[in-house]
């Protein structure tokens, strides 16, 4: 059963075919995002009242930095997914839509890849 108007098959509208992985995805960031958050507003917790050598020793444990990177990585990924359907959404402009998703990707790819960097810094070098 086909639903499209002539003019939608003659212009090749309809399902791109992605969205489905980019649902799944934004969902399972989310689940994931669940626990993680819990931790890192914990460590946070305790990291306020810390001095500096006892944040480096506490970073310097491989369960707190793969924690803190998993969250860092799964954070700026569900907020690239999320931005990018608001953005698919409300600009209308073609060529401006993709700039503006290409922007948004490599600004938060940026972003992610300075604090596990930092992370990595400060857990290895002290």
């Amino acid at each position: 059963m086909d639903f499209q108007t002539p003019l939608a098959k003659v212009r090749g509208l309809g399902s791109a075919k992605a969205g489905t992985g980019h649902f799944w995805m934004q969902r399972i960031t989310a689940i994931s995002l669940i626990p993680l958050s819990f931790w890192m507003v914990g460590y946070t917790e305790l990291l306020l009242s810390a001095t500096h050598e006892e944040i480096v020793s506490s970073l310097a444990t491989p369960l707190d930095t793969v924690l803190a990177i998993a969250w860092i990585i799964a954070g700026f990924y569900h907020a690239a997914l999320g931005l990018q359907v608001v953005i698919e959404d409300y600009v209308h402009t073609e060529w401006m839509k993709i700039s503006s998703i290409w922007a948004m990707k490599l600004t938060f790819l940026f972003f992610a890849l300075a604090a596990i960097v930092a992370i990595f810094r400060i857990s290895v070098l002290g």
